[in-house]
């Protein structure tokens, strides 16, 4: 008998400590599909991930001349190049959107040092993570699954000290104007040159402001399409691209394949909604 189709996406805000360190927890849960890959996109959160069944497979990193691995919960840092993930049908976990600020408090070292990389969370949380995800598996819904991480995770918490505010505030700027912002604007709000402003974000985050503002803006254009089924030149304007074969070639750039292509295999097998994993944004 064939299984039957699961797809599940819950989404919701962090509360307590967590609020301050991450934007949402994604929950995703699919079964009953046939097997295939999944592109993990460049995004302006640091990737934490907890599997609840099988273990996440990761194909291609975006780290060159690394070779697959399976995670139970991997942890990973801000990316300008697509993460390959496969699965045999079925997948399942919660992810929690890291800001790239909060390395330092919870993790003891600045984002910079993560950049490019997917490593296993135990490596930066200890024995923490395998206490989470044994709670995890013990929870009967979602909503008892995030509550785990509101109650556990704040314990990482040390004064390890926090990104200068001048950074904290160029990184708030990005995020609200969509990576609009020129990185001339940017340094001139902070009143630092934009060597310095470069240099000094690029460790706290691990990119340049230049490549966050593309990631900021280029999350903000895929999550639109695929909600909307992908408009592409209402999106670009939309998006503060200037036209559609901008976008197109951002897309090419960040995502590995141009949008149609994105879409048709995100949404191949799941008929209605957004897909549980991109809604979750894995």
């Amino acid at each position: 008998m064939d299984e039957a189709v699961v797809d599940e996406g819950p989404r919701v805000r962090p509360t307590g400590a967590m609020a301050r360190y991450a934007a949402w927890y994604s929950g995703y849960r699919q079964a009953g599909l046939p097997p295939g890959r999944h592109r993990g996109l460049p995004s302006p959160w640091l990737t934490l991930i907890f599997t609840l069944d099988d273990p996440l497979t990761v194909a291609v990193h975006p780290e060159p001349g690394r070779g697959p691995q399976d995670y139970t919960a991997l942890l990973g840092g801000l990316h300008t190049t697509p993460a390959l993930i496969t699965h045999p049908g079925r997948q399942s976990g919660i992810q929690v959107a890291l800001d790239p600020l909060a390395a330092r408090p919870l993790l003891g070292l600045p984002a910079g040092e993560l950049a490019g990389l997917d490593l296993p969370a135990e490596d930066l949380l200890g024995p923490l993570a395998g206490e989470v995800r044994e709670l995890l598996l013990a929870a009967p819904g979602w909503p008892e699954r995030f509550a785990v991480l509101d109650a556990l995770l704040p314990r990482l918490a040390e004064p390890y000290g926090e990104a200068a505010p001048e950074v904290r505030r160029v990184w708030a700027l990005l995020r609200r104007s969509g990576g609009r912002l020129p990185v001339s604007a940017l340094a001139a709000e902070v009143g630092w040159s934009e060597r310095h402003l470069a240099a000094r974000f690029r460790l706290e985050t691990g990119l340049s402001p230049k490549a966050a503002a593309r990631v900021v803006r280029f999350d903000r254009a895929r999550r639109m399409a695929a909600s909307d089924g992908g408009r592409l030149a209402e999106l670009a304007a939309r998006c503060g691209y200037f036209d559609q074969a901008h976008l197109a070639r951002e897309f090419r750039a960040l995502a590995g394949v141009a949008p149609s292509v994105w879409l048709a295999e995100e949404f191949r097998f799941v008929q209605a909604g957004v897909p549980a994993a991109v809604q979750a944004g894995v």
